[in-house]
């Protein structure tokens, strides 16, 4: 099956105010699901994290956020963030999603080749990612989108 083609628009205020209430959420539950914390704790990381990241909303500096289509279809979101650094623009994906009922079918790989070119377009040297432990669908894809492991974060519950 080819990979999908899919074009980036800028995230509107009202896809934002959805995404916000929904990414919250979802990055609680993977927290919580990674071994890190509990879920009350999860949450108000997330709260907190979020308030921190996007403290003005689509309107905050340095980062920019895409709602993602196949022509009509609404198939994910990315986010991500720039900053000069020593060795030039440097970008960070802070989210990356693909809608549940559309995974498995390249939509991943397709946000992730655009997310590539706008990040070539701007100029960017580098691009960081994170990604939870108990993620391996996420991992391998990203593995095969040529990225690789910086660091490795291990807790142990007790």
């Amino acid at each position: 099956m080819p990979t999908p083609t899919v074009r980036l628009e800028p995230m509107t205020e009202e896809h934002y105010a959805v995404y916000r209430a929904r990414a919250e959420v979802t990055y609680a539950e993977e927290i919580a699901a990674s071994g890190a914390m509990s879920i009350d704790d999860a949450r108000a990381k997330s709260a907190e994290d979020f308030a921190n990241l996007l403290p003005d909303g689509l309107a905050t500096e340095g980062n920019r956020l895409w709602t993602a289509y196949d022509g009509d279809l609404e198939v994910g979101v990315l986010w991500l963030a720039f900053k000069e650094s020593g060795e030039g623009l440097t970008a960070f994906g802070f989210d990356f999603e693909v809608r549940e009922d559309l995974r498995r079918y390249g939509y991943g790989r397709a946000i992730m080749l655009a997310a590539e070119q706008v990040c070539l377009d701007l100029g960017v040297v580098r691009v960081g990612l994170s990604v939870f432990g108990n993620n391996l669908g996420a991992q391998a894809l990203y593995e095969q989108m040529g990225f690789q492991v910086s660091a490795i974060q291990m807790t142990k519950r007790l």
